[in-house]
């Protein structure tokens, strides 16, 4: 069995993060539990990601750092190799945000007590919206609220079936968390792009079919940038999710 600072890893998946990866890697430093190996995987960046992800290394000598590439493009191929990554390092959990979020100072004590106390295999985190991007007004909280909603209740209502061992949980790539062994059992993300399929779905629906000792936990909390939904707009985010 490797050693406790061995066994849990994290994987951050980036692409042209520049703008804002240095603030997500001060929040994974920042930890109050930082027995855990990070794993970086570069997905064909054209800007300075790759080079503030050295500086921070350099920066934190103490911090485990792995820093891969993965130049097949789309998320589910840099998560699925950044998990392997891990899993080959002798990873036990696996830890998954992405490069524009900021865990909570909580986040990897809570997940490791999901796994180790409460046995957990897979673990789904709560998302809330980062608050260092600009005002966010009653309107904007209320409907980045009804969006999870919404999505996590479409789910259920048309992702269920016989072959499922619990209802549908949502859980997002920026904010889930596996053991290595159920990864492996499960296939995986697919190492696809995220037009394509959503690598996290799909890994949480295959999850479903092989294990009852999932769940979401409210204490494992990622602050979720809101970028996107700003820039696309909150009809076209959630048709964009349907």
């Amino acid at each position: 069995t490797p050693p406790v600072h061995r066994a849990f890893f994290v994987v951050v998946p980036m692409f042209n993060e520049a703008r804002g990866l240095r603030v997500t890697l001060d929040a994974l430093a920042d930890q109050s539990d930082r027995a855990f190996t990070l794993v970086l995987v570069d997905n064909g960046s054209t800007d300075d990601s790759v080079a503030i992800a050295r500086a921070f290394a350099r920066e934190h000598p103490t911090l485990r750092m792995h820093l891969v590439v993965e130049q097949q493009k789309g998320t589910g191929a840099a998560a699925d190799t950044g998990f392997r990554v891990a899993i080959t390092l002798g990873a036990q959990w696996i830890a998954r945000t992405d490069a524009d979020c900021l865990p909570d100072r909580e986040w990897i004590r809570n997940l490791r007590r999901a796994f180790t106390e409460h046995e957990l295999e897979f673990v789904a985190g709560v998302i809330r919206p980062r608050e260092d991007e600009g005002t966010l007004t009653s309107w904007d909280r209320l409907m980045l609220r009804s969006m999870i909603w919404i999505a996590e209740r479409y789910g259920r209502l048309h992702r269920h079936g016989a072959r499922f061992k619990y209802p549908y949980l949502m859980a997002a790539g920026n904010n889930l968390a596996i053991t290595a062994a159920l990864y492996v059992r499960s296939g995986g993300f697919p190492r696809s792009s995220i037009e394509k399929v959503h690598e996290d779905r799909a890994l949480a629906e295959s999850v479903r079919t092989l294990t009852t000792h999932s769940a979401h936990c409210p204490d494992v909390i990622v602050y979720n940038s809101v970028r996107r939904v700003r820039a696309y707009g909150y009809v076209n985010t959630l048709r964009w999710y349907r």
